[in-house]
């Protein structure tokens, strides 16, 4: 991706499942969807950009499309990137 791009068209939204929400408390990791083209490097930035914290790792993961039935035929959901961000022990996000 360009240079240029906003950090918010980097980080679509926050993921929040019951086992996201138990490393957000636990162990500070949180987890956003993300666009497939960003690097780790964009990541970190527009979470450092978004949310005025310091990150020290991402972890990337590519959900690949299901195949879903319809009554029109079969249809592919659109393939996904998540990252999991891990915040230095001081800093925490407040998502809720």
């Amino acid at each position: 991706m360009p240079a240029n791009v906003a950090a918010q068209y980097i980080i679509k939204a926050p993921l929040l499942s019951e086992k996201n929400t138990f490393s957000m408390e636990q162990g500070k990791k949180y987890t956003f969807l993300v666009d497939p083209r960003a690097t780790k490097t964009e990541i970190k930035d527009a979470i450092q950009e978004i949310y005025k914290v310091r990150v020290e790792s991402v972890n990337t993961q590519l959900r690949k499309g299901k195949f879903r039935r319809t009554k029109f035929g079969l249809t592919t959901e659109s393939n996904t990137k998540k990252a999991v961000v891990t915040l230095h022990a001081d800093d925490s996000i407040e998502l809720f």
